[in-house]
């Protein structure tokens, strides 16, 4: 295991207002560089690429602000940010938190996200964080019954009940939050959710397609 990242300093005694401005103005150069396959992403794994977006000051490192600040980016109210950042950072930051790392317990670090990945889930990561796609197209083959390639509200509840393992209450939290999440943000008009928006979720790359579609044309 690695050294862990050195955090920068924060400024002190700035005002909210203005961390979000420079939080989005972060997201939105960072959005050109992994949605474009930048170097920025070379070596990483899928799961690497996806937690990296909320990656603010590129250190390696998520806070539990740097998540709210992500969120929040995608058009999430306060309330619902404020309440998954809280529930992201406190469910992984453990798991992926080096012997010797001295910043807050609550920071997410990337380099060890695959040891966050919980139980109960589609397969579609394995062990190292890299995407499998026989196990992503699985979860359409199985339960995309209404429209080919696409899943209704109703087809991603019964995915997340079939995937349930017995007792695995953690797994059975961050599985149906993770969906729900995916489903209301991935949704079409027609309450679609298609499978290549599904697919870009695991690379990070439908994050920063939001985060265009909403402050591209500003």
């Amino acid at each position: 295991m690695g050294s862990a990242p050195r955090r920068r300093a924060a400024a002190a005694g700035v005002a909210p207002p203005l961390m979000l401005l420079l939080a989005t103005t972060l997201f939105l150069g960072r959005a050109a560089a992994y949605g474009g396959g930048g170097a920025e992403s070379a070596g990483m794994t899928d799961l690497q690429k996806h937690a990296a977006f909320f990656d603010g000051n590129g250190d390696g490192v998520v806070s539990i602000s740097e998540t709210y600040d992500g969120l929040r980016s995608f058009g999430l109210g306060i309330g619902l940010s404020g309440a998954g950042a809280a529930f992201i950072n406190g469910l992984l930051a453990s798991t992926t938190r080096p012997e010797n790392a001295t910043s807050s317990r609550f920071d997410i670090y990337i380099e060890n996200i695959h040891k966050g990945i919980h139980g109960s889930d589609t397969g579609s990561y394995d062990a190292e964080g890299r995407f499998v796609s026989e196990k992503f197209d699985a979860i359409f083959a199985k339960h995309a019954k209404t429209v080919p390639d696409a899943l209704t509200s109703d087809e991603i509840d019964e995915l997340i009940q079939a995937d349930r393992e017995p007792g695995d209450y953690k797994g059975w939290a961050g599985a149906t939050s993770e969906w729900k999440l995916l489903y209301s943000l991935g949704k079409d008009k027609d309450g679609l959710l298609r499978k290549d928006v599904a697919r870009g979720v695991y690379d990070g790359s439908l994050f920063h397609q939001l985060v265009n579609e909403k402050y591209g044309d500003k």
